[in-house]
């Protein structure tokens, strides 16, 4: 389907570019959000005698999006999250609750704003874009964490999941050290050599 934008569109066109869609986008998106017309003779007169107002609303509208912008412009929020040791969060953390993170920070976004392309499934610091107007993009970061600590130690700079291996490395090499100077180990381990052995021949 062919339509007419009445606002930029994110990697597809500028207002009053007349651009190729699937009609599923255009009737469950573009339309339905009033951010097109169908480029149907009647629509492009329509749209030459509403251009005007388009603009100037555009520009009024961006001006205000360009303060929030700047307001929000590198901020970080933290999420708190239930994970593993690995950092495999248990759930994920979803465009819904970037924009709750956000509410409580005294910032009020819709979800269409919020560019996530997937959900979030690991403790760290996550860079994602949010776009308070169709001209204006900025990039913020959300640090999930298991607690309020850790989301500190994650904006210092330091690597949880490296912190986690060098303990179960530890942890490992603790166990393998008591083995060894365990006698009823070492027993336990020469008895199947024998058995051993045998196998060879």
């Amino acid at each position: 389907m062919e339509v007419i934008l009445l606002e930029r569109v994110s990697k597809l066109g500028q207002m009053g570019e007349v651009v190729k869609v699937r009609d599923g986008y255009a009737r469950n998106f573009l339309l339905k959000r009033g951010k097109a017309l169908r480029a149907t003779e009647g629509n492009r007169a329509k749209y030459d005698g509403m251009k005007a107002d388009l603009e100037a609303r555009n520009l009024q509208s961006k001006g205000e999006a360009s303060k929030i912008a700047e307001k929000i412009q590198g901020k970080n929020i933290v999420v708190i999250r239930q994970a593993s040791e690995a950092g495999q969060l248990f759930g994920s953390v979803t465009v819904r609750d970037v924009v709750t993170a956000f509410e409580a920070d005294g910032v009020s976004l819709d979800r269409p704003q919020v560019q996530l392309d997937a959900p979030i499934k690991t403790i760290g610091k996550h860079t994602i874009t949010v776009a308070v107007h169709p001209e204006v993009e900025v990039e913020v970061s959300v640090t999930v964490a298991r607690s309020q600590d850790e989301a500190e130690r994650i904006n210092r700079g330091e690597d949880i999941s490296t912190r986690n291996e060098d303990r179960d490395a530890a942890a490992e090499a603790i166990a393998a050290a008591g083995e060894f100077f365990d006698p009823e180990a070492q027993q336990d381990d020469a008895e199947p050599a024998p058995a051993a052995e045998e196998t060879e021949k």
